[in-house]
């Protein structure tokens, strides 16, 4: 991993903990693509055998004779929402250090950096089974502290947890923003999709909605993969509860685990091709894995638009 979540548990506020992440991603991509767009100075880096000779500052090498490479920063005017699930299901973990939630809204973050960073608009969305809160897409740096400071509210809520369940809807919100979006923009969804099987047909077609509306979308499935997915427990019998209807069911994974997982791949699959032909990218956010993955399918996208 890039970071952990131990290093990441010390850094505060979310501000510094969102910078370690997307500066410790960066100067993992080793010899970046998502540099030399524009002609906007960002800083120099030491050269790496490949880099283009055209980008080496000369200058610095007569004082110095050592290679470095100018850095650029990219300028695009891209306008983007973040939207996240709030319900309650996004509170699960067994074997992750941090819930669904707690992840997502770090990423979140890290994406609301990297893309003031490189001047574009973000802006952020909740839901559960429907919109809660909704702050527009700007780009100033007072902004992206707003933004901020509203997912530390959440973090916040997540620890006071109380009985309450807060049911998922993604269709219902994702309709609602639909409607209430008037430009283009890129929607970057991120959520567990945790939805009784029968809505995700109602699911996809709100997602297409976003698409009919001329937004680019990308999806990002939060999830536990060793306990969500593969059933992964170790042997014996446990009480499962939904945490969005506390409804209860005892299981012994050993017994289930083959018909479970091959319904899931099964399920996955068919969603998976149903967003490829709305021209939706999905990808999967493990929540024990580091955000380097995630991280570089949202600048694949990016790329793209721009």
């Amino acid at each position: 991993m890039l970071l952990n979540s131990e290093i990441l548990t010390r850094l505060a506020p979310l501000e510094l903990k969102a910078r370690t992440i997307v500066e410790g991603f960066i100067s993992g991509l080793h010899r970046s693509p998502y540099h030399g767009f524009s002609v906007e100075f960002a800083e120099h880096r030491a050269y790496n055998p490949g880099d283009d000779f055209k980008h080496i500052d000369w200058k610095v090498y007569g004082k110095t004779e050592r290679f470095y490479v100018k850095r650029y920063e990219e300028e695009t005017n891209l306008r983007a929402h973040i939207v996240l699930d709030v319900s309650s299901s996004m509170y699960f973990k067994y074997f992750a250090n941090w819930s669904k939630l707690h992840y997502a809204i770090h990423f979140a973050a890290a994406l609301a950096y990297l893309m003031n960073r490189q001047r574009d608009a973000c802006g952020l969305v909740t839901f559960d089974r429907e919109i809660q809160n909704r702050l527009p897409a700007k780009s100033s740096q007072s902004h992206l502290n707003r933004l901020f400071s509203e997912m530390e509210k959440i973090l916040e809520e997540e620890k006071r947890a109380s009985a309450e369940k807060r049911v998922s809807a993604s269709a219902n919100a994702l309709h609602e923003l639909a409607d209430r979006l008037k430009h283009r923009s890129l929607i970057i969804i991120l959520s567990d999709l945790f939805e009784n099987v029968d809505d995700h047909e109602e699911l996809i077609s709100a997602l297409k909605h976003l698409r009919h509306r001329k937004h680019e979308v990308l999806l990002f499935n939060v999830l536990e993969q060793k306990s969500e997915r593969d059933l992964d427990f170790p042997d014996g019998s446990y009480l499962f509860e939904d945490m969005e209807t506390g409804s209860e069911l005892e299981v012994t994974p050993a017994q289930v685990r083959e018909n479970y997982k091959q319904k899931v791949e099964e399920y996955t699959y068919k969603f998976k091709l149903a967003c490829s032909q709305a021209r939706i990218d999905f990808e999967e956010i493990d929540t024990q894995s580091s955000f380097d993955l995630a991280l570089l399918a949202f600048l694949n996208k990016r790329k793209r638009l721009t």
